[in-house]
């Protein structure tokens, strides 16, 4: 909004011409969504804690050392989707149609998040929303915004899957591309929500993969830059640079508060449209493939879960001494903020990897 009042004023005064320019209003992005969040957080913390009571349940099977953090409030990322939030429609293109379709997934799944954490403190247990529930609407908001996907961006690009690695080619799902990019935000959101259980473990890789998605959405949104590159050019992907670049400072702003010991856990309602917003950054500039490479680390969290279950279930036995893998860890013995330092190691490797791949295809 703030983006289309001052690109107007540049047509008539010279100096508003900064305010055209998607990495200056990015920069825009990114401390306006800081700033909201250092000024409010501290306020959203204790409404929290007094609305809260004893604050977020804790697993009775889970790592002894979780017992201490118990009154800790939940629900952090209700700072991370307001900050992020306004901090885009001040800064971007309101008028991109790509702005508002990522807008409707991450806010969608923030309010199934906010649901879950909702009945998670009113119950006082760990169970929240019935799985079913939570994941019909999970699909429903992904297969919505994938049709306006398909129907924003024009042929052969609508219904097409890029490959790393190989220039020039897309794979022509048609009309299956709406399942498949539903399938991705909901992979992507159920991902991070998964990884999100030690202090500050999930919001830094986070802001690692926001951040080249910043980079991949600004180069795949400029023809110039993707046909050096040899990557797909998105016309209006650029303006989800802006996007990205408030989700990273509202990351920033709360990891400030949810740096060990965390005096706010994110809950549900961030990890969930965190990892949707990072799932419908990755399906509009056609880096869904890249996203499992920079995101691995979410991706590993998400296997070790599956691979236990189905050892589980087929032999009796359990492959992990705990699932999520960062809890497996915790059993061996390592302190928590060697888990989370290492995870995020583990991240931002695989995010060059990731990044890497811009070149070589």
């Amino acid at each position: 909004m703030l983006y289309n009042l001052l690109f107007g004023l540049a047509d008539v005064f010279t100096p508003f011409n900064l305010f055209r320019y998607l990495t200056f209003r990015t920069g825009g992005a990114v401390l306006t969504s800081l700033v909201i969040s250092f000024v409010f957080f501290p306020r959203l913390i204790a409404w929290l804690k007094r609305k809260q009571g004893e604050g977020q349940p804790i697993r009775a099977d889970g790592p002894e050392s979780h017992f201490k953090k118990k009154g800790t409030p939940t629900m952090g990322g209700l700072m991370i989707l307001i900050a992020m939030t306004v901090s885009t429609l001040l800064w971007a293109d309101v008028t991109n149609a790509y702005i508002w379709i990522v807008l409707l997934v991450t806010i969608g799944y923030g309010l199934i998040g906010f649901g879950d954490d909702y009945l998670k403190l009113t119950k006082r247990n760990t169970k929240g929303l019935s799985g079913r529930f939570r994941l019909g609407w999970e699909i429903t908001i992904g297969l919505v915004a994938s049709a306006l996907i398909m129907w924003v961006s024009a042929p052969p690009l609508s219904g097409g899957v890029a490959v790393p690695f190989v220039k020039d080619f897309l794979v022509q799902l048609s009309w299956f591309f709406v399942p498949f990019g539903a399938f991705i935000m909901v992979g992507a959101s159920n991902s991070v929500n998964l990884t999100d259980g030690l202090d500050g473990l999930a919001i830094v890789p986070t802001m690692i993969a926001a951040g080249c998605f910043a980079l991949i959405s600004y180069l795949s949104g400029n023809a110039i830059f993707a046909n050096y590159l040899q990557i797909h050019h998105v016309p209006g992907s650029g303006e989800l640079t802006v996007f990205c670049g408030a989700l990273v400072g509202a990351g920033i702003g709360f990891l400030w508060y949810n740096a060990p010991p965390a005096m706010v856990f994110m809950g549900d309602t961030g990890s969930l449209s965190l990892g949707g917003a990072l799932g419908a950054v990755s399906v509009v500039t056609k880096h869904e493939i890249v996203l499992a490479i920079i995101g691995g680390l979410f991706v590993l969290e998400t296997v070790s879960v599956i691979v236990q279950v189905a050892s589980f279930k087929l032999t009796g036995k359990r492959v992990f001494r705990m699932a999520p893998l960062h809890h497996h860890f915790e059993k061996k013995g390592w302190a928590e903020p060697t888990v989370v330092i290492r995870f995020w190691i583990i991240a931002s490797i695989l995010a060059l990897v990731g990044l890497s791949t811009l070149k070589l295809r």
